[in-house]
């Protein structure tokens, strides 16, 4: 029976720093097959069913991507909400809040991360079942995760007494092992989980009387939104004004509402690649393989290859990662220092923690092939019916040579047919639009040639999907 008073809120604001190189900033772990054929995103959202259609917070730069693969999966959103400016989970969680109580004023919300895992399903839904009926007591709920082993990395929940529910005692950071270990040990401290249950009213309720300022600001960023396709945009300049704070900070730790149910649903936030290993299938020698892997007297590994054969002789504790433009290797005891990688490649100015070499855009994909010295090879695909913008480049010229399908491409007004093995040649400076009018996908090969070939040199005149 459909619950039309509850609706799942994914946060997808997340970066994934810690995954790289399959994580990028652009194209996070959330959006990634890491443990099924569906990306992370898609298992959060199948995983709550019998109620309403989710709400999505995202930023802008992923609003397409979170919206085709929620299409995949035959989920269309009751909105996808965009921060302008990352503020950290309270502010993220009140524009969810605002948007559910103006479907319904009795609106219920089950928060979810975008990017974590939970294996027992039906006992997960179970829990979000009794949290839902918690709701009638105004309490606001969050889910503390029944821990397996002192673990460092999470922050933890204290209850006031063991048991099915409880009020919360006090919230904890990140402990050392000893105390982690003290902790499983009491029976009354709970993995913090980060999800949570509520009614969304009561959450605004709580977040004017805890942070006044932050709750004016929000409103009337909400307020002040503006539609933009299926997206709704809040308005940068009343958001920005918004101080970066988690709901833990500004609500749960301070609130006499607050409510703690112990879960044991295999949940892991995969926040590292030694987290990723242990939800992974693995052989008898204790390997995860992922890709084309061949493992020779290697034991306890975590291997991933995206496009090439990748072997191992005799090697321990490993963690091999590799992508189309980036290999990483790593002790597995280190991969909380991946996160150090990622800031070397920001401060060296690189590309590879923005963008894969396969780039996801709202009409298609392209994949960077190859590269050199004033030129740059691409293979681009267009789904049916898409188009790319229609624009100019000051610095570069292009040729593209289809390789299959059907295109239309102007080029200073002129229309042009082609079919596979045609091409045409676009000058430095023309105005050019490639759209694929057939019902299959058109691929093609693009050569540019140029002084600058960055993705900034384009001049947009117009566009199907509102891009700057």
């Amino acid at each position: 029976m459909l619950r039309t008073d509850v609706y799942p809120v994914i946060l997808s604001g997340g970066s994934g720093t810690r995954l790289w190189p399959l994580s990028r900033k652009h194209h996070p772990k959330q959006f990634i097959k890491l443990i099924s054929n569906y990306t992370m995103v898609q298992e959060t959202a199948l995983r709550l069913k019998g109620f309403n259609r989710p709400i999505a917070v995202c930023n802008e730069a992923h609003r397409f991507t979170i919206a085709e693969q929620l299409a995949e999966i035959g989920q269309n959103p009751s909105a996808i909400i965009l921060e302008p400016v990352a503020r950290n989970t309270a502010p993220a969680i009140a524009l969810a809040a605002h948007k559910a109580v103006e479907l319904n004023p009795n609106a219920i919300l089950v928060v979810l991360a975008a990017d974590h895992v939970i294996e027992d399903t039906d006992a997960f839904q179970a829990a979000v079942e009794a949290a839902v009926e918690e709701t009638n007591n105004n309490s606001l709920i969050t889910f503390g995760v029944i821990p397996e082993k002192p673990e460092t990395g999470f922050g933890y929940i204290q209850a006031q007494k063991k048991g099915h529910l409880s009020s919360i005692k006090r919230f904890v950071e990140k402990p050392n092992a000893i105390t982690a270990q003290n902790y499983v040990n009491s029976g009354d401290y709970y993995w913090n989980s980060g999800m949570f249950v509520f009614k969304a009213q009561d959450y605004l309720d709580e977040l004017n009387i805890h942070d006044h300022k932050m709750a004016t600001t929000v409103k009337n960023a909400y307020n002040n939104a503006q539609s933009d396709f299926d997206f709704t945009r809040v308005s940068k300049e009343d958001f920005s004004k918004c101080e970066s704070n988690s709901i833990d900070y500004t609500i749960m730790e301070k609130t006499r509402k607050g409510v703690v149910l112990p879960i044991s649903v295999g949940w892991n936030d995969v926040g590292s690649f030694s987290a990723l290993w242990e939800v992974l299938d693995k052989d008898a020698n204790g390997n995860a393989n992922l890709g084309d892997v061949e493992n020779i007297d290697s034991k306890n590994c975590l291997v991933q290859s995206e496009n090439q054969f990748v072997a191992t002789i005799g090697v321990q504790n490993l963690v091999v990662i590799g992508t189309k433009d980036s290999v990483l290797v790593a002790n597995k005891d280190r991969v909380q220092d991946v996160k150090t990688i990622v800031q070397h490649l920001e401060r060296t100015e690189r590309i590879e923690h923005l963008l894969h070499r396969e780039v996801h855009r709202p009409w298609g994909k392209y994949d960077s092939i190859d590269n050199g010295h004033r030129y740059q090879v691409k293979r681009i695909t267009v789904k049916p019916g898409a188009s790319l913008s229609k624009q100019m480049h000051h610095h570069r010229a292009e040729h593209w040579i289809v390789v299959s399908g059907t295109a239309i491409v102007e080029v200073d007004e002129k229309e042009t047919l082609l079919s596979e093995n045609q091409s045409i040649y676009i000058p430095l400076g023309a105005t050019h639009r490639l759209t694929n009018p057939g019902k299959v996908n058109l691929e093609l090969i693009e050569v540019q040639s140029g002084s600058y070939l960055g993705e900034d040199d384009i001049v947009r005149f117009e566009d199907n999907y509102n891009r700057k």
